[in-house]
Order: structure tokens, then sequence, then C-alpha cells
């Protein structure tokens, strides 16, 4: 039987200190994203997501980065799913509040600073890791005004 794909979509949300926006989600660190509503497009769904998870009200949609794919069990389908999550590049001040969604399990928001990245990817899940690879090798081409 093959799984059900959910499509869902989120951010590399930097501020203009060129830090990087990380939650803390079920004991690990993670970017924040989540699912494609009916009727809303993937770019919309990923700054929706961003606003939702983590409370900032202005952020800047940027350029596509790429896709992961990662295998989980879906509380709402009740059954082993694939989640296929559209990442894009976005921007937003670090002088917002941070409102953690906690009914997504979302117990603390943090800037990163690029140098610290890694420390916090030590804890974290592999595709996370690679979609910020693949930002950092696409960096110039993906960068917001």
């Amino acid at each position: 039987m093959s799984k059900t794909i959910i499509v869902a979509a989120g951010g590399l949300v930097w501020n203009e200190k060129n830090e990087l926006l990380m939650i803390f989600r079920q004991g690990k660190w993670d970017l924040p994203k989540g699912k494609l509503d009916d009727g809303e497009t993937i770019e919309e769904c990923a700054v929706r997501e961003v606003v939702e998870e983590t409370g900032l009200k202005e952020v800047k949609l940027g350029g596509f980065i790429g896709i992961t794919q990662h295998e989980y069990y879906d509380k709402y389908i009740h059954q082993e799913a694939i989640k296929e999550s559209h990442w894009y590049a976005m921007k937003a001040s670090s002088n917002q509040t941070f409102i953690p969604q906690t009914d997504e399990d979302i117990t603390e928001i943090k800037w990163v600073e690029p140098t610290t990245i890694q420390k916090f990817l030590k804890n974290s899940y592999l595709n996370i890791e690679l979609i910020i690879k693949q930002y950092f090798s696409r960096e110039s081409e993906l960068a917001l005004v």
C-alpha cells in the first residue's frame, strides 16, 4: 500500500542581523512549516505557517529553496504518511515578539547566529540540516533585499 503524501510548506526566516529563526518542538530544533490548506498556494501556506507557529506579524517571502520529504505518523489520518515540505527563504525583523504555537508543541523560538547553527543541528532532523545546506549553497541567488 502506498503512503499518503501530505504537502506542506515552511520557511528559513532570516533577520537583519543574518540570524536564522529556529523553533523547538517535541525535543528537537526545527523550522516552521505545516500542511497546505485547501485553496491556498504553496507560497501562501509557507508564510501562514511561519506566522502561525512563531507569532511574527511581518514576514517577507523570498525565493524557493527546495523540497524535503520524510515519513511520519499522521495523527489526523491515523496512518503513516510522507510529508513533502516546500521551503522558501524569508525575511523578518528581529524586533518582533515571538508567540510559540503551543498546540503544535512549540516551546521555544530563537534567532540563531550563523556560527552556531551547526550546534542547533546536532539536535534536529536530517531534512532540516539538508535544507539549510541547500540554502547556503544557493544563498547569493536567494538573497533578499
